[in-house]
């Protein structure tokens, strides 16, 4: 089945849930901002959760079907329509042949993930469809979606099957098909833009002076425009050192706040560096990451520390959750 690309939006990009293995080549990881919007969606029309799927950014494309069409979309919400009806978020919906599905103002959330039955046909570069935009790598030719692209998809499963079928039985005059039953995506993220954002201090923050340390859970911070896949550059109170010192680069990870001279932290993303030189002062807990992908720039943070122990028994409560998702789907879909 092909999707034609007939507009590109501002940024709608193939990623899956990243690039590992390679970070000691410096290979970054890269993949979707929001994992779990992504992985719902893939759930939601029968694939592997990590499929890769369509990351769609504030302004979204508008792509035509050439065929029957198995999708989902989830994450933030850039209103969706088919030829003019909108379209709802967050379960299956049957795309008829021939319709286009557009995307329209922000309601809410910063990105938006669109999954398709048996995922689109794009070679794994490194183990991964993963586009990584800096170095051209991965994806649809190493690059953000433009007009006139074309993408080709694969076979569906049985579990895709089998609701696809469900779904052409109820055919109407519509030019898209979808259920009654959606996913209660509240348990998984958040669309606001102000969040209170858990963290684990980090290996450098006693080195920060004392009135940063209480400016950091007490302040306030805005993310800027200059934020991006990268990273997301903060504006607040300002973060000090109590002393210069020298580090030598050190590894990072999705989520590592690190502090720049000029005393406005960074929180490292998706997109990230390898290692870093920076000093890193924090570390965002899993289950939060995919709330700050759904900020806009002026998206306003304060954080809250917890432990480590905590921070764990977190994410094992939201995988427990993934999994009990997983069997209500499954369930839907035969």
């Amino acid at each position: 089945m092909t999707i034609t690309v007939v507009s590109s939006g501002m940024l709608s990009s193939i990623q899956d849930l990243g690039r590992y293995g390679f970070q000691k080549h410096g290979v970054i990881v890269s993949g979707a901002m929001d994992t779990y919007s992504l992985r719902i969606g893939n759930l939601i029309v029968g694939n592997q959760e990590g499929e890769a799927g369509l990351e769609i950014t504030l302004l979204g494309p508008t792509l035509k079907f050439e065929k029957d069409a198995l999708i989902a979309i989830t994450g933030g919400d850039l209103s969706p329509e088919v030829e003019g009806e909108q379209v709802p978020m967050w379960r299956p919906i049957l795309v008829k042949k021939g319709s286009v599905l557009k995307f329209g103002k922000i309601k809410s959330g910063c990105r938006a993930y669109l999954t398709i039955a048996g995922g689109f046909a794009i070679p794994e570069v490194m183990n991964s469809k993963s586009t990584y935009l800096r170095a051209g790598l991965g994806g649809y030719e190493g690059r953000a979606l433009k007009a006139g692209d074309k993408i080709e998809t694969n076979s569906i499963s049985d579990y895709s099957l089998n609701l696809y079928n469900k779904l052409k039985k109820k055919d109407t005059d519509q030019p898209f098909i979808t259920t009654s039953w959606f996913v209660d995506f509240n348990k998984f993220i958040t669309l606001s833009n102000e969040h209170t954002i858990r963290v684990i201090s980090g290996s450098h923050f006693s080195m920060c002076s004392t009135n940063s340390q209480k400016n950091f859970y007490a302040g306030k911070f805005t993310v800027t425009p200059q934020s991006d896949r990268m990273g997301y550059r903060l504006s607040g109170p300002e973060i000090k050192l109590d002393e210069k010192f020298e580090l030598l680069s050190e590894a990072v990870t999705v989520g590592s706040i690190q502090l720049p001279p000029d005393g406005n932290p960074i929180i490292l993303l998706a997109d990230r560096q390898t290692t870093g030189g920076y000093p890193k002062i924090a570390q965002v807990i899993s289950v939060d990451l995919s709330l700050l992908a759904q900020m806009k720039p002026e998206g306003e943070i304060c954080f809250q520390e917890i432990s480590l122990k905590e921070a764990e028994a977190l994410l094992i409560e939201r995988e427990q959750q993934m999994r009990e998702l997983e069997i209500f789907l499954k369930i839907k879909q035969s």
